[in-house]
């Protein structure tokens, strides 16, 4: 495993690390002991970077990892990052100091933890963002020791640096990136190394996509949000197939398959090329199953992908996929 200064402080982070969406059964269901069984099989793996939220089941994922860290006592080992925003009365347009207050009261409950590690607002509206309200609140929880740092998960470069702008103390952005969402190579990561703000790279196999293991025969289960958000019913639909549909994404991932180098499988190389990049701090691939979990955290034992490659996959992306990804971008 590959370590990584995150971050204004420079907390020394793994470079792969556990999305942890799936525990919340979001991506079909997945019964705790399963759950438990990946976290310990992500952790013997090297990884040191859990991503969640409270809204991932409910609170469900949180849970998960705080009985887990508990019971296994890595609580100062293991770095949780956690969001806020999208779960109770907040959204769209109510966070009060009293509301944010309770859902961090609610995460360190649920994390059995005296301080959350990394707060994200979670996919808030850019109105609110835009306002002083919101930044200050996280600032004052900062100072009181309630959160050790905040940032930000966003869905378009414009809200990303935005935040930049309105928070010189933001530790960390989230965003969606992945050799199907180049957009922020140019946007924003220069601007991230000199402001020292981390990238955590979300929904970077474009939610199994980048696998190259489905057909447009594939389906889904009913509580999957790869069948209930494949066009943006429920959220914003970049967050499902990274904005694409199905079908061409599909198609655009078969094509993807003769480039893919010897000795990799076209998920690892897609992995791998997001390491690639300094300004990505960590990857936060899911996983549903225990191998899944140990080949994530592989990936940064690959060797980097070359010049050639990289400037091939930057062509593909400009006259195949740009034009066809939906949503905020």
């Amino acid at each position: 495993m590959q370590f990584n200064p995150f971050g204004k402080d420079q907390t020394n982070i793994s470079r792969v690390g556990l999305g942890c969406w799936q525990l919340g059964s979001d991506w079909g269901e997945l019964d705790v002991a399963e759950a438990t069984a990946i976290l310990k099989a992500t952790v013997d793996s090297g990884v040191t970077f859990f991503d969640t939220a409270d809204v991932y089941g409910g609170g469900r994922s949180e849970e998960i990892i705080g009985n887990f860290l508990s019971q296994a006592g890595l609580q100062d080992e293991i770095f949780v990052a956690t969001k806020l925003g999208r779960l109770g009365d907040l959204y769209p347009d109510n966070y009060t100091e009293q509301g944010i207050r309770s859902k961090v009261e609610d995460s360190l409950r649920r994390l059995k933890t005296d301080a959350l590690d990394l707060v994200q607002l979670h996919c808030i509206p850019t109105e609110v963002m835009r306002g002083d309200e919101v930044w200050a609140i996280l600032e004052k929880l900062v100072a009181e020791g309630k959160i050790k740092r905040f940032g930000a998960s966003v869905e378009s470069m414009d809200e990303a640096l935005l935040c930049i702008e309105k928070a010189p103390a933001l530790t960390s952005l989230q965003i969606i990136f992945n050799v199907f969402r180049q957009k922020p190579i140019r946007k924003l990561f220069d601007l991230a190394i000199e402001k020292q703000v981390g990238i955590i790279a979300r929904v970077p196999l474009a939610s199994g996509l980048l696998s190259g293991k489905f057909s447009v025969d594939t389906r889904f289960g009913d509580s999957d949000h790869r069948n209930y958000n494949k066009d943006g019913e429920a959220f914003n639909v970049g967050e499902t197939f990274a904005g694409l549909p199905f079908e061409k994404g599909v198609s655009l991932a078969d094509q993807l398959k003769p480039l893919v180098p010897e000795g990799m499988n076209l998920a690892q190389m897609a992995l791998r090329w997001i390491l690639d990049h300094e300004a990505v701090s960590v990857v936060i691939p899911g996983a549903t199953r225990i191998e899944q979990a140990r080949g994530n955290a592989a990936i940064a034992d690959l060797p980097k992908l070359s010049a050639e490659l990289h400037q091939t996959l930057r062509g593909f992306y400009k006259s195949e996929v740009r034009d066809q990804i939906r949503g905020p971008y």
